[in-house]
């Protein structure tokens, strides 16, 4: 369906795609995702706003989400189920398009465990498959899972987030099979380092046929330090991060130098890897650099459908 989505867009006119990260703040100063609206403008074709990520309370990706529209970029909220039963992903659904949100990333949501609120009790009345099927079902047909037709079906594009390095890896594809027939427009992988790993599950996607039904975004981290990367290595689960680039960053003079180049690296071989769509930057508490990997990339301009 046409939804006016600027991300559809670029995918339907057959463009390389580029979506970035920005984190809502700890607070309920609007400034920061302003500041970050403004320097990022341009960069890329939409933003992700991030969901209490780590279940950390933040800013809601909504209310993030109509500041940022406000400075002329397109957003795409993330709504997990962490924290919201059928009856509130479905609200916050019809909320996020009344107010123009175009775009939504279907999550499951980290557990309360790793974030600033460990007593609270999680929701998990769905899962990011469920969530996906019953949003593809209210923009298609208006019917909610109770059996109620709306008056007026959402317009909506629907993401979702898979990990190709996550166990037991035979069972990733399948998983974004599952994904993909639930409603999953678009999406937007797990950080990748090991491009040989990633190519070996690309294999599995395409023989699939899954990258003809989806536009499929790699997910890329650049890292400032070799400390960042040893720690996605040891403790985020469902990252690899192979030795050489751990130590490509120790030895670098500028580490955080090294850490653009090799982004732009990765850019490069996943622009010429068959299946893939785009690239989602997550420069996590680094914002602004977002515009100089996309410019030292060939990425920019950005496509524009005015």
């Amino acid at each position: 369906m046409k939804t006016g989505s600027n991300l559809e867009k670029v995918f339907e006119a057959g463009k390389f795609a580029v979506t970035a990260e920005i984190g809502p703040p700890q607070s309920a100063n609007p400034e920061p995702l302003i500041h970050h609206a403004k320097m990022l403008n341009g960069s890329a074709d939409a933003f992700n706003l991030t969901d209490n990520q780590t279940a950390v309370v933040r800013l809601s990706s909504i209310a993030s989400a109509a500041i940022i529209m406000k400075e002329g970029i397109e957003p795409v909220i993330q709504m997990t189920c962490r924290d919201r039963n059928r009856i509130a992903l479905q609200s916050d659904l019809l909320g996020a398009c009344a107010i123009g949100v175009k775009n939504v990333l279907c999550l499951t949501g980290d557990h309360q465990i790793f974030g600033n609120e460990k007593a609270a009790k999680s929701v998990f009345d769905f899962d990011s498959v469920s969530e996906l099927y019953t949003f593809n079902k209210l923009r298609n047909e208006g019917l909610q899972p109770g059996g109620n037709v709306l008056e007026e079906k959402p317009e909506v594009y629907l993401g979702c987030a898979e990990n190709p390095f996550a166990t037991p890896y035979e069972f990733r594809a399948t998983r974004l099979a599952k994904k993909v027939n639930a409603g999953a427009d678009f999406v937007q992988t797990q950080a990748i380092f090991d491009m040989d790993m990633f190519e070996l599950w690309m294999d599995e996607v395409r023989s699939r046929g899954l990258d003809k039904k989806t536009h499929i975004l790699a997910g890329l981290i650049p890292m400032k330090t070799a400390g960042a990367a040893r720690y996605m290595k040891n403790k985020v689960p469902g990252m690899i991060v192979p030795k050489r680039i751990i130590d490509r960053m120790k030895n670098a003079s500028d580490a955080a130098e090294e850490g653009i180049k090799l982004c732009v690296e990765q850019i490069d071989t996943l622009k010429s890897m068959k299946g893939v769509h785009g690239v989602h930057i997550m420069a996590v508490k680094w914002e602004e650099i977002v515009p100089r990997i996309a410019e030292m990339a060939g990425l920019l301009p950005r496509p524009s459908f005015d």
